[in-house]
């Protein structure tokens, strides 16, 4: 490490700065000198020295003034400093260490100390820039992820005649455990559903993509069985197939995982209205009048998914009228907290759906008093939410 890492010495008086060359190019170390604070500073960035030994007292500016402006700049507030001081000056020591310095050295310089000082410093330095190499790879692979994760969501809402669709997702993390997706099958209806996988970072995101990709699979398996004749599946048969199929594989499958997730799954028919639905677990979608009052709430009808091996899924159906408004939502939303550590909750949720025009504005003032709402605090839990609305006919 000795021959890689370079010393900048800050000193003016001469017979400093040539004592220390020599000590330090004894001990394989690459020097650069500097004679004031100014010119310090300005080989500070423009050399990026692994250490920097700095004197207190100099002209045009003094070692303080460095150490406060090197420890104000992200890019090189990292790079260790000693500061050098007389023995007697334990005040400008303590003053220097307040000041971000990683040690001190006395004068006069006593040749032990100053070698286990620097070694000490470098030492530690190397430290934090693996530190910093495995945290920037660690980011690096935590965006790939969230890419990936990305695409794992719709690239775009169905254009369904007669309604509007609208999505609004926050991921609290890098990764999430909330998805989303809408798609329509050939029949001509609708399915869509919002989800919450149990946990936090990348395990729930890991079982996201597994969730999904079943669910959404098992959505149109019948639709690929070239040459054979295909039955047609009602609504209700279609969600006891998805929801099941999916609920048992992870259960029996990932038994030992313990993950599940709360999934509101719905079928809706945009010719009648109709909509057929399973709710595992998740927070109860509201429905949405013209007067802007909520007159329905669509509650559980089972258990989370994969929690239980061969549970039991009932289907429910209610139909959506001309100007109804339908809002699915994962519990992030009414668990949201500020800084005070008050909740969003269900009932501030209503009021904003009181006056409610089209999904997307909608979502936008969500999304805004939401923002709002949590000010300084940290978002805790992913944002995922679903808003379908049929158009006044």
């Amino acid at each position: 490490m000795n021959h890689q890492s370079k010393i900048l010495i800050v000193d003016d008086e001469p017979f400093n700065v040539d004592y220390l060359e020599q000590e330090l190019e004894d001990l394989n170390y690459i020097t650069a000198t500097a004679v004031n604070g100014q010119d310090a500073l300005e080989k500070i960035v423009s050399e990026s020295p692994d250490l920097v030994l700095l004197d207190i007292m100099m002209p045009i500016m003094d070692g303080f003034s460095v150490l406060e402006k090197v420890k104000a700049d992200p890019a090189i507030r990292n790079i260790p400093i000693i500061v050098i001081s007389a023995n007697n000056d334990l005040q400008s020591v303590v003053k220097g260490i307040q000041l971000g310095a990683e040690d001190y050295l006395p004068k006069p310089f006593e040749p032990t100390l100053l070698k286990a000082r620097i070694q000490s410093s470098l030492e530690k330095k190397h430290l934090r820039d693996m530190q910093d190499l495995y945290l920037k790879s660690l980011e690096r692979e935590m965006n790939i992820a969230r890419d990936i994760q990305k695409e794992f969501l719709p690239a775009q809402l169905p254009d369904v005649p007669g309604w509007e669709i609208a999505s609004y997702f926050e991921a609290a993390k890098e990764v999430a455990g909330d998805f989303y997706d809408a798609f329509t099958l050939p029949d001509g209806t609708l399915t869509f559903l919002v989800a919450d996988v149990c946990g936090k970072g990348i395990g729930a995101a890991l079982f996201m993509t597994l969730f999904r990709s079943l669910i959404h699979a098992a959505s149109i398996s019948d639709q690929f069985s070239p040459g054979q004749e295909q039955k047609s599946l009602s609504p209700a048969e279609r969600l006891q197939h998805v929801i099941s199929l999916t609920n048992n594989y992870v259960a029996e499958t990932h038994e030992e995982s313990n993950m599940f997730a709360t999934v509101f799954i719905g079928i809706l028919d945009p010719v009648s209205g109709k909509l057929s639905y399973i709710n595992g677990g998740n927070e109860p979608p509201l429905i949405v009048g013209k007067d802007g009052k909520v007159h329905t709430t669509l509650t559980r009808t089972g258990s989370a998914i994969g929690a239980i091996a061969q549970a039991k899924f009932t289907v429910k159906e209610t139909t959506l009228a001309s100007d109804d408004l339908l809002v699915a939502f994962t519990d992030g939303i009414p668990d949201t907290q500020n800084i005070d550590g008050e909740f969003f909750g269900n009932e501030r949720l209503r009021e904003l759906l009181m006056n409610h025009s089209s999904p997307t504005q909608l979502l936008n003032e969500i999304e805004l008093d939401l923002e709002q709402f949590i000010g300084e605090a940290e978002q805790f839990d992913d944002i995922t939410l679903l808003a379908i609305k049929r158009k006044a006919s």
